[in-house]
């Protein structure tokens, strides 16, 4: 676990999973179908628990320009630059269930943000950075 700098905000155009975490797959195909990944374009995965504990989903990639994400007909979200913790994961894919279990001890982290997100940034072909907004 290590503490990340976030230095500047991203716009990022998502598409929301119909469900979690059976659903993510399908957003983020419906994404690529949308804007095809480039391979410069950062993709992210955005999730938190709603007032009733159900874990909302978006997968979201940055947009290359203001509005892109609208132009498709997708919603617009600011991921805020600012202090993160964080933990990367090597090979994901292996057992994509490292990602869950990495969030959760990364929430336990006592200066979490309580109205933050767990962000997910993929780094190239197999490894992903877990990052949690912190106060």
């Amino acid at each position: 676990m290590e503490k990340f700098e976030l230095a500047k905000d991203f716009v990022v155009a998502y598409v929301p999973a119909i469900s979690f975490p059976e659903g993510i797959k399908a957003a983020f195909e419906t994404l690529e179908s949308l804007i095809p990944p480039e391979k410069d374009r950062t993709v992210f995965g955005l999730s938190w628990p709603d007032k009733n504990g159900k874990i909302m989903y978006k997968a979201a990639v940055e947009e290359k320009y203001i509005g892109e994400g609208k132009n498709y007909g997708l919603g617009s979200f600011v991921i805020k630059k600012g202090s993160y913790i964080s933990e990367l994961i090597k090979s994901y894919s292996k057992d994509v269930s490292q990602i869950g279990e990495t969030f959760q001890h990364l929430l336990k982290h006592p200066d979490v943000d309580p109205k933050g997100y767990c962000l997910e940034w993929y780094k190239g072909i197999d490894d992903v950075l877990c990052l949690v907004k912190l106060n």
